[in-house]
């Protein structure tokens, strides 16, 4: 099979940008055909303001150069991740233009809120699903910025106009049940829909023996919940943390978490501290969508506590692959941290349970044989000329 793979990466490397090289190359190693279709967001550095607002509505130079692959290429599918804001909605009429049917991952909630997260003032906000999103223009939802934000509403009440987001993508994967739940709520047809997580490659087999202390991997970002980690952290004294990621809070980090904070660390270390803790923690305040970094902790049998939000209470089963909290309750977090760290054999039953998950929907092999499900479904509804519905 011949695939293009299309993707806007962005300035910070973060999940999303590590997914799409993961299953390019898991493509690869099945034997596939791959070309890269790839954009990054440092050209916006020398952009003009007003180029890059109307690049991100239709880009013309991304229509001509898919246009160009499709012919020289010729691909059977073309695998979209994501386009915003210099590859924009224009790849899905050139792919239309030439037959190609085109599988759309879903990795945030753009479609659904400029923003990306269902996120304002610190709690979930769901005013702009299935309307026109202009409240997140007067509230400068995206970067602060009324300008901006009106960039990103005006590319979505566009393409809704146009049909685009509706009749132009074959097949729609979503990493949950959540996500295609909201998905469908904000107006996409719902039998396009198809089921796909992300996948961890791990070859390791978890050693359950003396786990200690807790774990937090991820941005130190307000929406990751960092502040609610910091005061659970204060409140529960006797409870080993230890802090890996950077981000706009590391002042926080520092001051909360002193020697605890690791700053940045590189995967396989990643995974080692995850193979010899006793729990990872995930105390996001806004809708994940599907955090690589349960999986990462699955397969290392390490279970998670997280945020009874979104998402998180759909992969996380509450008392089976870990513990639920409620969201930005951090006396709740707390209790928590506190009662794994006393329960040893319960906390090893519940990594064993995570690690049983893993190996059953969240490997590189489950992994293909779903893709390869969703691409053959896609190849043949266009091949019948029948337009999804």
């Amino acid at each position: 099979m011949k695939i293009l793979i299309a993707h806007n990466a962005y300035q910070r490397r973060g999940g999303e940008d590590t997914v799409v090289d993961a299953e390019a190359a898991l493509l690869l190693r099945y034997g596939h055909e791959v070309q890269m279709y790839r954009q990054h967001n440092d050209a916006l550095n020398g952009m003009p303001k007003a180029s890059a607002a109307v690049t991100a509505i239709w880009s013309q130079r991304s229509a001509n150069e898919v246009d160009a692959l499709c012919r020289q290429f010729r691909p059977d599918i073309i695998h979209v991740h994501n386009t915003f804001p210099l590859i924009s909605p224009s790849l899905y009429w050139a792919a239309a233009r030439n037959g190609v049917p085109v599988v759309q991952t879903l990795h945030n909630f753009r479609l659904l809120c400029p923003q990306a997260i269902f996120l304002r003032d610190g709690r979930v906000c769901e005013d702009c699903i299935g309307k026109v999103p202009w409240r997140a223009v007067t509230r400068k939802c995206y970067r602060s910025s009324a300008t901006q934000s009106a960039v990103i509403a005006g590319m979505l009440t566009t393409h809704r106009a146009l049909g685009t987001y509706r009749d132009r993508i074959t097949r729609y994967i979503a990493l949950n049940r959540f996500a295609r739940d909201k998905y469908i709520e904000g107006g996409l047809p719902a039998s396009r829909f198809r089921i796909k997580p992300n996948f961890v490659a791990s070859s390791a087999q978890p050693d359950w023996n003396d786990r200690r202390g807790g774990l937090y991997v991820g941005r130190l970002s307000s929406e990751k919940g960092l502040d609610v980690l910091a005061n659970a952290a204060e409140r529960a004294k006797q409870v080993r943390l230890e802090v890996i990621g950077d981000g706009p809070m590391e002042d926080l980090a520092r001051q909360a978490f002193g020697t605890s904070w690791l700053g940045y660390l590189p995967l396989d270390e990643i995974m080692a501290r995850m193979g010899r803790a006793q729990f990872l923690v995930l105390p996001s305040i806004c809708y994940e969508n599907s955090p690589r970094t349960i999986v990462e902790a699955f397969a290392c049998g390490l279970p998670v506590i997280a945020s009874r939000l979104g998402a998180l209470a759909d992969i996380v089963q509450d008392g089976v692959t870990g513990l639920l909290f409620n969201p930005g309750d951090s006396a709740d977090l707390a209790a928590k941290m506190a009662w794994a760290s006393v329960h040893p054999e319960e906390m090893t039953r519940m990594g064993r349970a995570a690690r049983a998950q893993y190996t059953a929907e969240y490997t590189p092999e489950r992994n293909y044989e779903i893709l390869m499900d969703i691409y053959d479904d896609a190849i043949s509804t266009v091949h019948r000329g029948i337009r999804a519905a």
